[in-house]
Parts: C-alpha cells; structure tokens; sequence
C-alpha cells in the first residue's frame, strides 16, 4: 500500500526512488512487523488472559508439562497480523506469488484457528479430527496448487529442479500437483509437530524463512540465478520481503514465546507458517531443498511416522515419546536445553542448504 503511495512520488522526489529497491522495502517490512509484534503483543497477552484463552495439556504428555496449562494461547494471530499487515504496507500487490502466500498462510491459520477454538469451547487438549483437519489442508493446498499451474505462464511451474544436478529438471507435468500439495502439507504439519516446547518451532520457522529469502532473491534476479544456475522465476524477488517479514514476526513472538513462554502460539500460529513456508518452497522451484533447510521439522515428523509405524507393526517403541523432542525430556534433558540445542541444528542445516546452491 505504503509502496504504491510513495514510489510514484520519485518522478518529483528522487528520494523516494528508493521504494524501487527490494532490499530497502524488505529491510523496512522485516522492521515493521517486528514492531507491530513487539507493541501488539502484550495487549493480546492481556486479552487472551482476560478472556482465559488457555492452553489445554494432554494427560499423555510429560509431567512436568502440566505446570503450563492455562497459559495464553492462539498467540500465532500476533505473528499473521504482523506479517499480514507488514507485507501489504510495503510489497508490491501487483505481484501474484505475495497473494498466493498469503492466501496460503491465512488458510492454514484459519483451519488452525478452528482447531484451536474446538479445543476451547470443549475444554479438552483435541480440537478437529484428524481426517477433518487433513481434509481441510487438502483442499486448500488444491487450490494453491490449480491456482499455482492454471495461472501460470512459466515453462518452470510442473517441472521439479534437483539439488547438486545442473541441467536435471524432469517435468511432472499434472503429477506436479499431487507433489505440490504433500509438500504444503506435510511442512504446516510438521511445524505444528514441532510446536511442543516453548520457543522450538518459531526458532527454526524465523532460520528457513531467512534462507528462503535468499533463495527468492536469488531465483527472482536473472543474473544471480543465472550464476548459480538455478531456476530463474520471474517476479519471484517480491517474496524476499514476505520472508523476511516472517522473520520479523517471528523474532517479535519469540520475545513472548522463550522459555518460560508468556503465550503459545497454538495451531493457528504453527499450521499457518508451515503453510506459508511450503508455499514459498514450492512457488521457488526449492521443494526439495525444504527437506533440508527445514530438517528439524522433518526429523519430528518422521519421529512420529516412525514411533507409530514400529509399533503397530512390531508393538514395539522406538522412542520414549514423539515427536522426539519428548523422547529427550524423558532422558532428562533440561527443555531449555533441548530448544537451544535444536536451533543449533536448525543453523547447521541451513547453512548446508545454502551451500548446495552453488554445489551443481
């Protein structure tokens, strides 16, 4: 909005010609809704409080988790505002890729949303069923997937890149879809796995929103992609500042979310930024890069798959708990620990993720 008021105004002001330059405006919304997080947060804090919006803790789970209940939750609205209203003051509205993401994260956060509201209004730990949660992030990922393919003119949108090869892009066609869609899925779903511990999840989400946005840069500038030789997406450079706003949100939840955490951010915080991050990697040409770059919530999910998979085959456990970040608080590891820990890992993948850029 901010955008398209002020950078007409270079033709009798050069200094506004600066609103021309993604980097200044990512700069600038990365502050913005790192502020709007800051000032907003302990309002909402206040009225979720008020209103005794409260964390249910399931009885399965570690003991020591109990001593949080009715600690604030549904916190993840602070981060979609943040983003939300950072991303529309500065980016370009023109640009389709910022509204496919948006679209992508107000889904999923509304599906968290009513998650989250079941979860109150019923007074227990369980909100949707699992196949009507799965059902609703199907659809949605349909629709970002038709709308992802139909609309685009791009030779590049079905054919998938692999990382370290050059020139091996096999082109999947309609079968793209189906692929789009799992991976949209299955990163909302793994970051809300993930969301066990206070700070765990936002740690990593603000690590890959970083590195995507060095990879939308990359892949939206024809000469960067064309020195790293990776797929070049014209208009993609926009989505830098959606990163980046992230980020800023996140970074301002985080002030709230440390251990000990002041508010959750629920399921319409965790679903709406796996959501956006799916959607960024697939729109960038970098799905599978995500397993990577978003290893940690990868290794939570595949916990989970594992845990439940040995024992139903095996009636055996493979884990004391999962997603794993439980398996290490039963060994008794100090949840900070276990945080700060993960995140150092989330720093190494990223790193690793950034170096196969070049690595072809």
């Amino acid at each position: 909005m901010l955008y398209h008021l002020l950078y007409p105004l270079h033709e009798t002001y050069k200094f506004f010609n600066v609103f021309r330059y993604i980097t200044f405006r990512t700069v600038v919304a990365a502050l913005t809704s790192l502020l709007i997080s800051l000032v907003v947060g302990p309002y909402l804090i206040r009225w979720l409080t008020r209103y005794h919006v409260g964390q249910r803790i399931r009885k399965l789970g570690p003991q020591d988790h109990q001593k949080k209940a009715g600690t604030p939750t549904m916190g993840g609205v602070l981060i979609i505002v943040s983003l939300f209203v950072s991303t529309i003051l500065w980016a370009d509205l023109t640009n389709r890729y910022v509204w496919l993401v948006l679209i992508a994260t107000l889904g999923f956060g509304l599906i968290g949303f009513l998650d989250d509201y079941l979860k109150l209004i019923r007074n227990r730990s369980e909100g949707l069923r699992p196949k009507q949660k799965f059902l609703f992030q199907v659809l949605l990922a349909l629709i970002i997937g038709l709308i992802l393919i139909v609309y685009s003119n791009d030779s590049m949108t079905t054919r998938l890149p692999l990382p370290f090869f050059k020139r091996a892009m096999p082109d999947l066609g309609w079968f793209y879809l189906p692929f789009a869609m799992l991976v949209i899925i299955g990163t909302s779903n793994a970051v809300n796995l993930t969301d066990g511990l206070d700070g765990l999840a936002i740690g990593p989400v603000m690590i890959s929103s970083l590195v995507y946005a060095i990879i939308v840069y990359a892949a939206g500038n024809v000469k960067f992609a064309g020195y790293l030789q990776i797929p070049y997406v014209h208009g993609l450079g926009e989505l830098t500042l959606v990163c980046f706003s992230m980020a800023g949100a996140s970074l301002g939840f985080l002030w709230f979310n440390t251990y000990p955490a002041s508010v959750f951010m629920g399921d319409i915080g965790s679903l709406a930024l796996g959501g956006a991050l799916g959607t960024v990697a697939v729109v960038s040409k970098h799905e599978i890069l995500l397993v990577l770059v978003g290893g940690i919530f990868v290794i939570e999910a595949m916990s989970v798959i594992l845990q439940v998979a040995s024992y139903k085959l095996f009636g055996k456990r493979l884990f004391r708990m999962a997603p794993i970040h439980h398996h290490f608080e039963l060994k008794g590891w100090a949840e900070p620990k276990i945080i700060v820990r993960f995140w150092i890992i989330s720093i190494i993948l990223a790193l690793m993720a950034l170096g196969t850029l070049k690595l072809r």
